[in-house]
């Protein structure tokens, strides 16, 4: 590597889909974004499971019939940024410990435990953005 390629900035990547907020469309942002983690040659693992997590959560607990939500992917350096958007900006996320025997409630507790940061953003009434980050390896350069 020259002098003149180390001093060029990071490259920002991203990608972005609509889905509709059915389990079908929780399904399909994750085929889709693992599909494109793979181009971007970043690891699958945890990102799929957050992924999978946040728009399962979208599909589940952001829906409005006629509204879809919407997952976007951001590198940029080392940091690989999950956002999935909804329309239920009423109903923020806050992880809760079920009880034992529960079959669900505990997909912000894995998120939380995945990411190495996470949070929610409030975005122009009535959306919302759970967002996940983690760090990865650079991705290889394009020839």
């Amino acid at each position: 590597m020259n002098q003149k390629s180390a001093e060029l900035p990071a490259r920002l990547r991203n990608f972005s889909v609509q889905l509709s907020p059915t389990p079908r469309g929780a399904r399909l942002a994750r085929l889709l974004a693992t599909e494109q983690l793979r181009a971007w040659g970043l690891p699958l693992d945890p990102a799929r499971q957050l992924i999978a997590e946040l728009a399962s959560n979208a599909a589940a607990h952001g829906r409005v019939p006629g509204r879809d939500f919407r997952l976007t992917l951001y590198v940029v350096g080392t940091t690989l940024r999950i956002e999935v958007t909804d329309t239920r900006g009423e109903a923020l996320p806050r992880p809760q410990t079920p009880a034992p025997d529960a079959e669900h409630g505990r997909g912000l507790l894995l998120v939380e435990a995945l990411a190495h940061r996470w949070g929610v953003t409030e975005g122009r009434f009535p959306r919302k953005t759970v967002w996940a980050e983690l760090r990865c390896a650079p991705p290889e350069p394009t020839i």
